[in-house]
C-alpha cells in the first residue's frame, strides 16, 4: 500500500545529520548526541582478560569482545567501559587463571569481556570476546597442556591451546589470548603462543583488542609469547606477565614462574572504550516532501569531513654576516602544527576547499638575513614561516617566524620562534651567539619545532647547531619535519659549520675558499637553510618548501588538485584510511 514518503513501498528510511561528530569514551556515563543525529557508528571494546599467575606458563588473557557496527539511537544514551579482568597472583607454590574482562555497551550493543588466561595445570583459557590462552601442562612428557577458550563470533577469536603434539621434556609454556582480528597462538613443546591480534577501528583507524601473550617457566628453554598488536601484553619468561594497554581491551600477558623464586602474577587486562561516529546519512529513495520534512527536522545530511592534518610551513634561509669573516647564523624551520594523533580534527562541508604550502626563504646575500619563509594554510589552521638566520644587526638581526632563525657571528641574539603564538606551541627560538670576540667563529642554528637552535660559543669554541624536528605518522610512516639550519663556522678556529637539525635542517657553510656551501633545508619539510659566509662560493642555503598532509575515514570521497599533489588508501593496520598530501598549494574537493 502507499506510505507516507510518496507512495514508496518498503522498509522506512533513516536520515540522520551528525556532521561526522566523533566522541571516545573511556569511562563510564551518558554521550549526548547531537540533535540532528538518529545513526551513528560505533566501535564497542569490551575489557580484556587478565594473564594467568605462578604457574610453569600461564595462559596469555583474550581481548575483549569488538563490535564495530551502525546502530539507530538519538538523544542521551548509556555508555559503560568494561574494566580489565585481573591477572592472577597465587600464593607460592600454586597457580590460578586470570579473571574475564567485563563487558562494555553502548545503549544496548554489547561487547563481551575477554577470558582469562588458564593456569597450570591444564586449565582451560576462560571464554569471553575472545577466549584467553590455555594454561601449560608443566615439564614433564606426559604433560597435555589447557586447552583454549572459546572466542564469542563476530566479537573475537578463540585462544591458544597450552598443548600442541608431540610434547616435550621442556613444554612449559601457555597459550596465547585470542585477539580480535586473529587466534590465540599455540604453546609449541616450549613456545609459548603469541597473543592474537587486534582489529582497527574504521572511526579512528587506530587498533583494539589484541591477545595477551603466554609465559613461560624458566627452566623452558623457549620464549614467552609477544602481545598481539591493540595492546595485548607480552608473557613472561620468568616474571610478571605485562598489563594491556589502558582503554584499548588487550589481554594481559601470562606470567612465568622462576625456578626456586616466589609465583610471579599475570598481566591485567586493558579496560575497554566506546568510539561514535554520529553520522550524515539519507539512504534509500526519498520523496522531495520526505526530504523537505527531514530538512525541517534537523536530521537531513550534509556531506561533512573530519580531517586529521599536518601543516608545516616553509623554512627559513640562512644569513650572512657582513664584515670580512661574516658567519651566518642558520634558518629557522617552518611552523609545525598537527592535529595527529589524538587532537582536534577539522570538519569541512561538500566542495572545494583551497590548501597553501609555504614555501622556503631564500638564502641571503653578503651582509643580510636570510628571507622568512611563508605560511602553510589548511582550514583554520596557519603555520608561520620560519625566520630568517641572522646577518648583521641591528638591521640584519635573526628573523622570528615558526622558528626563529640563529644569530649572527657578532653578539647577536636569536629570534624568537612561535611567532604569532599558539597552543602548543608550533616552534622554538634560534640560537644566540655567546663570547667576547668580534667578529666571532660561528652562527647560531636555526629553531626547529622541538628544541631550540644552538648556541655558537667562543669558550668552548662551538658553532649552533640546528633545533631537532618532530616525527609524524599521519601518512602511514613516521616521518620527520621542521629541523632548524645549522650556523656557519670558520674550519682555521676549530669551528666548523653545523649540521642542521634532524627534520631536513640545511648544515652551515665553512669559512674556505672551497666552502662547502650552506646546504638548503630539504624539499617539503620546512627546514631551515643553512648560515653562510662572506666567502665566494661559500654562501648561504635556502629553506625547504613545507608540506600539508590530511588524514579522513576511508569512507570519504576525496579528490585534490593540481596533479603533483595525491590522495592514498593506507593499508592495515591504518584501516584503509584516506590521506591527502599537498607538495604545492592546491584544493581539495569532498563529494
Amino acid at each position: 500500500m502507499a506510505r507516507g514518503n510518496g507512495g514508496i513501498i518498503g522498509k522506512t528510511n533513516q536520515t540522520s545529520f551528525g556532521k561526522c561528530t566523533v566522541t571516545t569514551k573511556t569511562s563510564t556515563g551518558n554521550l549526548t548526541l547531537q540533535p540532528g543525529t538518529r545513526v551513528v557508528q560505533a566501535t564497542v571494546v569490551a575489557g580484556g582478560g587478565g594473564g594467568a599467575g605462578g604457574c610453569l606458563g600461564g595462559g596469555g588473557g583474550g581481548a575483549g569482545g569488538f563490535v564495530c557496527k551502525q546502530i539507530n539511537i538519538s538523544g542521551t544514551v548509556p555508555v559503560v567501559i568494561g574494566a580489565g579482568g585481573a591477572g592472577a597472583l597465587a600464593p607460592v607454590g600454586l597457580c590460578a587463571g586470570g579473571s574475564n574482562g567485563i563487558d562494555s555497551s553502548l545503549s544496548s550493543t554489547t561487547a563481551t569481556g575477554g577470558g582469562g588466561g588458564g593456569a597450570y595445570p591444564n586449565t582451560q583459557g576462560g571464554t569471553g570476546g575472545s577466549g584467553g590462552g590455555g594454561g601449560s601442562g608443566g615439564t614433564t612428557p606426559t604433560s597435555v597442556g589447557g586447552i583454549a577458550g572459546s572466542g564469542i563470533v563476530c566479537q573475537g577469536n578463540d585462544g591458544g591451546a597450552g598443548k600442541s603434539p608431540p610434547n616435550s621434556p621442556t613444554a612449559a609454556a601457555g597459550g596465547g589470548g585470542g585477539g580480535a582480528g586473529s587466534v590465540g597462538g599455540a604453546r609449541v613443546n616450549g613456545v609459548a603462543g603469541n597473543g592474537g591480534n587486534g582489529k582497527v577501528s574504521v572511526i579512528n583507524c587506530s587498533t583494539y583488542a589484541g591477545g595477551g601473550g603466554g609465559g613461560v617457566y624458566t627452566c623452558t628453554s623457549g620464549p614467552a609469547g609477544s602481545g598481539g598488536t591493540g595492546g595485548g601484553g607480552a608473557g613472561n619468561r620468568g616474571g610478571a606477565g605485562t598489563a594491556g594497554t589502558t582503554n584499548t581491551g588487550g589481554g594481559g600477558g601470562g606470567s612465568g614462574r622462576q625456578s626456586g623464586v616466589s609465583n610471579y602474577a599475570g598481566g591485567n587486562g586493558g579496560p575497554g572504550i566506546v568510539l561514535v561516529k554520529e553520522l550524515s546519512k539519507a539512504s534509500g529513495v526519498w520523496s522531495m516532501k520526505s526530504q523537505f520534512s527531514s530538512q525541517q527536522q534537523g536530521t537531513w545530511p550534509n556531506e561533512d569531513v573530519e580531517f586529521d592534518y599536518l601543516v608545516v610551513a616553509g623554512g627559513g634561509g640562512g644569513g650572512i654576516e657582513s664584515v670580512s669573516t661574516g658567519l651566518g647564523g642558520g634558518g629557522g624551520a617552518g611552523g609545525f602544527r598537527t592535529s595527529f594523533p589524538g587532537g582536534t580534527k577539522i570538519t569541512l562541508s561538500a566542495g572545494s576547499h583551497l590548501i597553501t604550502v609555504g614555501g622556503g626563504g631564500g638564502a641571503a646575500s653578503v651582509g643580510s638575513p636570510g628571507t622568512s619563509g611563508t605560511d602553510s594554510i589548511f582550514s583554520t589552521i596557519t603555520s608561520t614561516g620560519g625566520g630568517g638566520g641572522g646577518g648583521p644587526s641591528p638591521a640584519g638581526g635573526a628573523l622570528t617566524g615558526g622558528s626563529g632563525g640563529g644569530a649572527g657571528s657578532n653578539l647577536y641574539t636569536g629570534a624568537a620562534g612561535n611567532t604569532p603564538p599558539v597552543s602548543p606551541p608550533q616552534g622554538n627560538p634560534g640560537g644566540n651567539y655567546i663570547g667576547v670576540s668580534v667578529p666571532g667563529n660561528g652562527g647560531g642554528g636555526g629553531g626547529g619545532s622541538s628544541s631550540a637552535g644552538g648556541n655558537a660559543t667562543i669558550s668552548p669554541v662551538g658553532t649552533g647547531i640546528g633545533g631537532s624536528g618532530t616525527a609524524n605518522s599521519i601518512s602511514g610512516s613516521p616521518v620527520t619535519y621542521a629541523g632548524g639550519g645549522g650556523g656557519a663556522g670558520q674550519p682555521a678556529a676549530g669551528t666548523p659549520g653545523s649540521a642542521g637539525g634532524p627534520g631536513g635542517g640545511g648544515a652551515g657553510a665553512n669559512y674556505t675558499p672551497t666552502g662547502p656551501a650552506g646546504v638548503s633545508g630539504s624539499t617539503n619539510t620546512g627546514g631551515g637553510g643553512g648560515g653562510g659566509t662572506s666567502v665566494p662560493g661559500a654562501g648561504a642555503g635556502a629553506g625547504g618548501p613545507g608540506i600539508v598532509i590530511v588524514r579522513a575515514p576511508g569512507t570519504a570521497n576525496i579528490s585534490v588538485s593540481p596533479g603533483t599533489n595525491t590522495v592514498t588508501t593506507l593499508p592495515a593496520p591504518a584501516g584503509g584510511c584516506k590521506v591527502a598530501t599537498f607538495t604545492v598549494s592546491g584544493d581539495i574537493t569532498i563529494g
